[in-house]
Order: structure tokens, then C-alpha cells, then sequence
């Protein structure tokens, strides 16, 4: 692990200082929603869910629910005044309540009001429902059968002359890569507590990622204005993405009951239904047939990208596109046709998970590199090496996006460096030919992450900024906290800004109705929208304060600077409070409204073409495993891992980040297994039966290097690059060492293409297909 020096109260920029909330958390003062003051005569909301993955409604019976100890009231379809719908893409597939045919089990049907959650959750057992069953699939390959229904638009993209490609080239891998799925395990659940106003007034409290889309909703079911509708959000317990479509149905449901019966809801599922209800990261079954030569130089790719996507389209078309744009990952396609398929399933829609559908278009790209390096017995890297994009030529992505930033190349060769990854591949390699039972693996792979959303006009933020008269600032920004440290660095932003400590900086909670019209806290871009609109901010209030200096102090323009503590004009130093306190008494504005639009972004999804994204960021990760044959079982021995932040803003807060996302991807890829069962419901529903990684999954030799010679040479805050998502792509390293293992039985003749989670099971399996190969 790295150590760094924290700078517990000066707070620049590019020094690395402690999250906001971290005493508080570790001390358990951090208040969460279900931590407010509950306001008097508060109802607690509980969801009544279907039974059944597909089947229509022939009747429901109510009338136990009703008169259950403590019910105050129930609420069907029929209480909506607005529209039953809370599509986050507005295609009207996403009921509030199912009406008349439910399409997966755990769909909500009603809601029971209480005057306790237990009494709520109690009562909505005892609904009595009649139903007829339909047909139901719940996986890519059920739905291929059933006709390959879509639940939005597929994307295609090409680029060159494919099938040409494929006829003229001298070797060709096929196959097929089946990557599982992954359920977001926030440690606070899904939860929203509405307070009713005047009038059509209603103020929420609710866990998300995405306060505007909580308001829109909710105004749209209520049927008022968005004006109406006021949503507080100071910090989330955990979201990588759960929190930004699917906090809808708990804030939607608790606003109705609050306007119905003029009482305070809260609403927060027990873990087993939250499970149910909400959606999960897309697993995907790629096919692809990918032409090369004898050196493993790509040639032509043609790959289909089939996801279960769910009931409903939710954000399944935004995620299945993003797959396809990191297909490539670091590499050069001469000839490349590529295609997404976001297939219904009856199953909870699918949804956004940090990486947003990019990892999964990097592990089955890194999977057909592997492929090839068996064939031609080379070792992986140097097949990655060769096909790494060029800086002058050799350069456009299948969207046709010229690549302007490759580091990718030193990016590589430093982590080689680093982690000794020859010699220690050289070990390996002597290990497994000595040892019968025990068996390693090591792999090294790399990321070239594009950062931006996709859907351009999400690429905006807005940020309010307060300067008091004795110096303190009040910040609020259109992101939320989920824990990542968005906050701290946004703050640090300012205090720089304004050259003060970032004590003097008070974070405020994201707030619909100072800060409008916000974008989702995703797509890794929080800190770069965000921290660019605080910063306009504070940029315009310094203007005003220069302006009022060099008025007040008589001396020219130019002969005012900002030092660190306060002002300076000419030969007299002002504090900064007291430069505050002369603005006030001068009557001079101490508040802005800043703004930003990311520059440069343009797509067009008709066409399959543009420059979706302002940036790319990189990474490489090593990784060493041991395999025990006999069982199945392994041991993550090592992992190494360069992350490229460009000018990071708080080295400490990013490398967590990075340690986190990197083994978050190892647990989606090694231990998290979704099953349904031939009815249709999800069985792995709890920690029980679900299992995330623990501290003993954890390598005991786990390293993290920021590359610190990288700077964005686009215009960022601080010159810096996104974290959040780009580490969880480097997870695969683990997989492919898994495969070197396993491989290692058949003399690395055959490769094993083990499915993903790699559990013991399969890496047992895969074990016995190498015997049965070699024998």
C-alpha cells in the first residue's frame, strides 16, 4: 500500500487531504437519510412485489393489507395523478405500479403506508393475487430463442472494409465470452424520505446520484412543475450507478404518500427486496471473429455485444453503446465492425454500474488478444504491445475519434518496470513446470478510458458560491458525495481559488433549488463538471474583489495579486476576511452562479460517428495468482496497478479510489454471481448467497502508483483526469492470470476461455478440460 503525507487543514490543490466526512464516518456522526429527524406523524412506506417473472394480473385483493395493524392507507396505479411512468429515458416502459401484467419478479404492485415500517412490511405480505402465467426468459441465450427481442435502439459502429479484412488475413480467432453480471451492493440501501409543502410543494430527502432526475420524476407522477418539487442529497452510503436511475420508484412512492396524506413517508427496502427491485451491472455474451497475422497485429474485428438488459430499456442503450466504444480499448483495428443487441429478459432492468458498460467492452477486446496469444504462443503483452495505437498514425478509434493523448505506450513500460513482470513471468513459468498440484498465473493488461458522458448535452454543470463577510465560503455544487470524495476535491478547488485554507470552505448539501438542471454524478466526471463550474464561480467573485482592491487601495489593476492568506495591492497585504468585509461594507457581490460545459464533444449516434469524449485516461495493472488444482481454490498473491490522473488534485483520496474500483473488479469478476432460478427469481439475493470481496481478498503485496509525469493536455481543473471508473477495466489482469494457471495444465497449448465470475467451480472445470485436452 502507498503512504502519503495528508495535509490535515491546508487543503491546496494537488495536496492530499482528508474526505470531508471522514472522521464523522469512522466516528458515526456522518448523517445519512434514515439518520434525519423523522418529523411528527411520519408513515413508513413498504412495496408490495410480484411473485411471478412474467404473467398477467387476473385479480388482487387488497383488503387484508388494508385492515393489517398499524396500515394507514395503500397506494395502487390508481392514486397516480400524474403519469404511472418513471422511465428514465421517456419511453414509457417503467410503471410505478404494474397494472395489468407483471414482467419480473419483485416488480411493485402497491405500497402499503404504515405507522411503522414493520407494520408496512407485514402488511404487504398479506395481499392475495391471482395470476396467469406467461412465458419468461432470463438470459441472453433465452432471449436469442425467443426472437431476440430489444428494449431500445442498437448501435453499430465500423470503420474500414471488414469483411475484406477478415477473408485477406492468415489467421482468425473465433469464439464466444460469457461476462456475469454484478449487483451494486451499496452499504445504505435505496431510501427517500418526502416531506409534503403548500400548495403542490413536496421536499425529498432521498439517497441518489441524480437529484434533478428524482425532481423530474417526481413532478411527472405527481403531475406539478419542477419548481414544485425541491430534492436535498448531502451524501450517499456507496452508488457506483445504483443510485442514479434507481432511487425513482423509492422518492416517486414516498412523494405520492406524502401529498395523499399530508404526512411525512419514508420509504428504505430491507437488502433482500432492494436486491429484487433494483437493477444490476449488464452481463453480456460477445461472439467475435477477429482476423490477424503471424506477429498478432489485428487485422479486421467483427463482434456482436448481446446484454440482458431487463424489462424496460432504462439506461440499457447509453450502456450497451459505451461497451462498443471501449471495445478497441488501447488498441488499433484497421477493419472493425462492431454491434450491441440490449436484449429484453424478464428480468429487473439492468442498469448503470460504475464503468457504465465500458469494462465489459474491455475484457471481451482483452479476451480476443488473449486468444490470440495462444494460438501463436507468444505472451499476451507482447501481442498488447503490438497492437497499441500509434501516436501519429494508427490512431482513430471505430467512432472514428482521432486518439491526441496516447500514453499508453510509457504507461506499460513503466508498470513492466515496476513490478519486474518478466522476471517474474519467467518464475512463474518455472514454478508451474516443478510443482504438479499448485499452479501460477501472471498477467499484465492495460485501459485507455474515454471520459465524458456519451449523450453530449449530460456534459454540463453548474455551481453557486458564497463569500461571507469574515472571510468563510459557502459552496454548492449540481454532484453528490456517494463517498468518493467529489466534495473535498470541488473544495479544494475553491480554496485554492481564493488562496485560503480548505477549512475556510463550507460544503453544502446538493440542492435542486440552488443549483438547477444537474447532470447524474457519473461517467467519471464529476470532479471535471463540477470543479470547472466552482471554479468559474470564484473566478467571477475574485474579479469583483480585485476590482473593489485596487479602488479602494489606489493603485492600478495590474498591481493587485492574489497571494496564499489574502490579497495584495501594491506594497499593502489584506487578509482575506478583511478584504471580505471591506466588499461588504462597499457593496460589492459576494455571489456568483458559475457554469461549464465540457469543450470539443460532439456525437452522432445515426451515424456512428464523432468525438464522444474530451479526454482518454490510462492505466496497467499486474496481477499474480496461485490455483490448487485439486479444488479449484486460489490465492490473489500480487497486484500492481499505475493509474494515469493527469495532475491528480488529491493523491490520497485517488489512490483509495483506485484501490477501490481495481478490487470491486475483482470481486464482479471472481466472486459475484447472479443466478435466477427456472422461475425466474433472483436467488442470490443477500450477503447469504452473494459475495462480495472481504479484506482477506485483498492481495497481502497490492501496490498503486499514480503516474505523476502525466498532465491532461486538455484544459481540466488542476490539469487533472477522471478516477472513478477506468481502474475497475484493470480487474481483468486477475482473470487472465487465472487463465495462465489453468492453462498451464495443457502446457499453455489451449486456451481455457473460462466464463466470468471465475469462481473456483469454474477454474476446477477448467482445470478438467485441460486434462481432457492433454490427454
Amino acid at each position: 500500500m502507498n503512504k502519503l503525507d495528508v495535509k490535515p487543514v491546508a487543503g491546496r490543490l494537488h495536496e492530499s487531504t482528508p474526505h470531508d466526512s471522514a472522521i464523522k464516518q469512522v466516528g458515526g456522526r456522518a448523517e445519512y437519510v434514515d439518520d434525519l429527524a423523522e418529523p411528527e406523524g411520519m408513515l413508513h412506506a413498504y412495496l408490495g412485489l410480484s411473485t411471478k417473472a412474467h404473467a398477467e394480473i387476473a385479480s388482487i385483493d387488497l383488503d387484508a393489507v388494508r385492515q393489517a395493524p398499524g396500515v394507514v392507507g395503500v397506494l395502487t396505479a390508481e392514486d397516480v395523478p400524474g403519469e404511472n411512468d418513471i422511465s428514465s429515458v421517456h419511453k414509457h416502459d417503467e410503471p410505478v405500479f404494474a397494472t395489468t401484467t407483471v414482467k419480473y419478479w419483485g416488480q411493485p404492485l402497491f405500497a402499503v403506508l404504515g405507522t411503522s415500517r414493520d407494520a408496512a412490511r407485514r402488511a404487504a405480505k398479506l395481499v392475495k393475487i391471482e395470476y396467469r402465467d406467461l412465458p419468461h426468459v432470463t438470459d441472453v441465450a433465452g432471449a436469442m430463442k425467443a426472437g431476440g427481442a430489444v428494449v431500445t435502439e442498437p448501435l453499430k459502429l465500423e470503420r474500414g472494409d471488414v469483411d475484406s479484412g477478415l477473408a485477406g488475413s492468415k489467421h482468425r480467432a473465433k469464439g464466444t465470452i460469457t461476462i456475469g453480471g454484478q449487483e451494486h451492493f451499496y452499504l445504505e440501501s435505496q431510501i427517500a424520505m418526502a416531506v409534503p409543502g403548500e400548495d403542490d410543494e413536496v421536499y425529498i430527502h432521498v439517497s441518489t446520484q441524480h437529484p434533478t432526475e428524482i425532481q423530474v420524476m417526481v413532478a411527472q407522477v405527481l403531475g406539478v412543475p419542477h419548481a414544485a418539487v425541491t430534492v436535498n442529497m448531502r451524501r450517499m452510503g456507496g452508488g457506483f450507478g445504483g443510485k442514479e436511475t434507481q432511487g425513482n420508484l423509492f422518492a416517486v412512492v414516498a412523494a405520492l404518500g406524502a401529498k395523499k396524506f399530508g404526512r411525512a413517508v419514508k420509504l428504505r427496502p430491507d437488502r433482500d427486496d432492494d436486491f429484487q427491485i433494483t437493477g444490476k451491472r449488464h452481463d453480456f455474451v460477445v461472439s467475435y471473429d477477429v482476423g490477424y497475422d503471424d506477429d498478432g497485429r489485428i487485422e479486421a474485428v467483427a463482434a456482436t455485444f448481446a446484454a440482458r438488459s431487463g424489462y424496460s430499456a432504462d439506461l440499457s442503450g447509453p450502456v450497451t453503446d459505451r461497451a462498443l466504444f471501449h471495445c478497441d480499448n488501447a488498441y488499433y483495428y484497421p477493419h472493425v465492425r462492431v454491434n450491441s443487441l440490449p436484449l429484453f429478459t424478464n428480468t429487473v432492468s439492468n442498469t448503470a454500474f460504475r464503468g457504465f458498460g465500458g469494462p465489459q467492452g474491455v475484457i471481451a477486446c482483452e479476451r480476443w488478444i488473449e486468444h490470440i496469444a495462444f494460438a501463436l504462443g507468444k505472451d499476451p503483452l507482447e501481442v498488447r504491445k503490438a497492437n497499441f495505437y500509434g501516436t501519429d498514425d494508427r490512431n482513430v478509434t471505430p467512432y472514428h475519434q482521432t486518439v491526441e493523448d496516447n500514453i499508453i505506450h510509457r504507461v506499460v513500460e513503466e508498470l513492466e518496470t515496476k513490478a519486474e513482470y518478466q522476471k517474474r513471468r519467467d518464475a512463474v513459468l518455472e514454478f508451474n513446470r516443478t510443482h504438479k498440484v499448485l499452479k501460477k498465473g501472471i498477467a499484465l493488461s492495460p485501459v485507455k478510458f474515454g471520459i465524458s458522458f456519451t449523450a453530449t448535452w449530460h456534459n454540463q454543470a453548474g455551481a453557486l458560491v458564497h463569500v461571507y463577510r469574515d472571510g468563510s465560503i459557502h459552496l454548492s455544487h449540481g454532484g453528490t458525495e456517494m463517498g468518493q470524495g467529489l466534495h473535498i476535491k470541488v473544495a479544494q478547488v475553491v480554496a485554492d481559488a481564493f488562496g485560503v485554507t480548505v477549512d475556510h470552505v463550507k460544503i453544502a448539501a446538493t440542492n435542486t433549488g440552488k443549483v438547477p438542471n444537474t447532470s447524474a454524478t457519473a461517467a467519471s466526471s464529476g470532479t471535471d463538471l463540477n470543479g470547472m463550474a466552482a471554479l468559474d464561480a470564484a473566478n467571477q467573485i475574485k474579479a469583483r474583489m480585485e476590482a473593489h482592491a485596487a479602488r479602494i487601495y489606489e493603485v492600478e489593476p495590474k498591481d493587485v495579486r492574489w497571494e496564499f492568506g489574502g490579497i495584495r495591492a501594491g506594497q499593502q497585504f489584506v487578509p482575506f476576511g478583511e478584504l471580505a468585509t471591506s466588499c461588504w461594507m462597499n457593496r460589492v457581490q459576494l455571489s456568483a452562479a458559475g457554469f461549464y460545459a465540457t469543450p470539443k464533444i460532439h456525437w452522432n449516434r445515426d451515424t456512428g460517428t464523432g468525438r464522444p469524449f474530451y479526454y482518454f485516461a490510462y492505466g496497467a495493472a499486474c496481477a499474480e495468482v496461485t490455483i490448487d488444482t485439486l479444488t479449484g481454490e486460489y490465492q490473489f498473491d500480487r497486484a500492481d496497478v499505475i493509474e494515469d490522473l493527469g495532475r491528480s488534485l488529491n493523491p490520497a483520496i485517488d489512490i483509495g479510489q483506485v484501490e477501490g474500483g481495481f478490487i470491486q473488479g475483482v470481486g464482479w469478476l471472481t466472486t459475484e454471481e447472479l443466478w435466477w432460478d427456472n422461475k425466474g427469481q433472483l436467488r442470490t439475493h443477500a450477503p447469504s448467497t452473494y459475495k462480495i470481496p472481504l479484506a482477506s481478498d485483498v492481495p497481502r503485496d497490492f501496490n498503486v502508483w499514480l503516474a505523476d509525469w502525466s498532465v491532461n493536455k486538455e484544459p481540466s481543473v488542476g490539469r487533472s483526469k477522471a478516477v472513478g471508473e477506468p481502474p475497475i477495466c484493470l480487474s481483468y489482469a486477475v482473470v487472465e492470470a487465472l487463465s495462465m494457471a489453468v492453462a498451464s495444465v495443457a502446457d499453455y497449448q489451449v486456451h481455457p476461455n473460462l466464463d466470468m465470475p471465475v469462481t473456483p467451480e469454474r477454474v476446477l472445470m477448467g482445470v478438467e478440460k485441460m486434462r481432457g485436452s492433454a490427454a
